[in-house]
């Protein structure tokens, strides 16, 4: 009889969550975490991109030094920020971030708008592979970003609306942050592309100067 009692209780507490929302709750906190992981694996990818891209920018325009190290500053400053799961339940920490990704793409803009006064380093094989992978990218955490402002909405009516608000009262459950108008693990890195050590000579008609004719 106890075992018997024991059954029907728990089958009307399962019946009981399931009809005030928690198990939708659940259900729509685990698409959150997936999607936020899916935006965390693109921006991870833009930035393994940077070094590779500041590299190739530098063999042909090093004198643009305020450009490349905006760009290095603006990449340190999304690595110092710890990206985990936990970011979308703290809304001061997921402001931050996505401020330092939005400081990252403004850098990556005036780096690529530079590249217009060097022709050859546009015509470079390497530069066009990058860029090409960036704008691809790009593309990719915008349909990331879609994806979870789409799923937190979802989660963030369902916290709010009755009855299932009283379950995430309950349950302590709270609206996730999301991403705004204004600021709408890890990628293997690519191989590393180091033009430092490039011959000088190949400097002056880097650098849009005439080549020497020879004797």
């Amino acid at each position: 009889m106890i075992r018997k009692l024991a059954v029907l209780l728990a089958v009307f507490a399962t019946l009981s969550l399931a009809g005030c929302g928690y198990n939708d709750l659940q259900r729509q906190d685990e698409e959150i975490k997936a999607t936020w992981s899916e935006v965390l694996n693109q921006y991870q990818r833009r930035a393994d991109l940077v070094p590779n891209l500041v590299s190739t920018v530098k063999g042909y325009a090093a004198q643009e030094e305020r450009v490349l190290t905006e760009v290095t500053n603006a990449r340190a400053g999304v690595g110092s920020i710890k990206a985990t799961p936990e970011l979308i339940n703290d809304p001061a920490a997921f402001q931050k971030f996505i401020a330092a990704q939005n400081q990252l793409q403004g850098a990556l803009s005036r780096l690529l708008l530079v590249s217009e006064a060097y022709p050859q380093l546009k015509s470079d094989a390497l530069f066009r592979d990058l860029t090409a992978q960036l704008e691809g990218t790009e593309n990719r955490i915008t349909v990331a970003r879609k994806r979870y402002i789409k799923s937190v909405q979802e989660y963030n009516t369902t916290v709010r609306q009755f009855p299932t608000n009283l379950t995430a009262m309950m349950f302590k459950l709270d609206v996730k942050p999301n991403f705004t108008v204004a600021n709408e693990a890890a990628i293997s890195a690519p191989p590393k592309v180091d033009f430092d050590k490039a011959p000088a000579a190949s400097t002056p008609a880097a650098a849009g100067e005439a080549p020497k004719k020879g004797n």
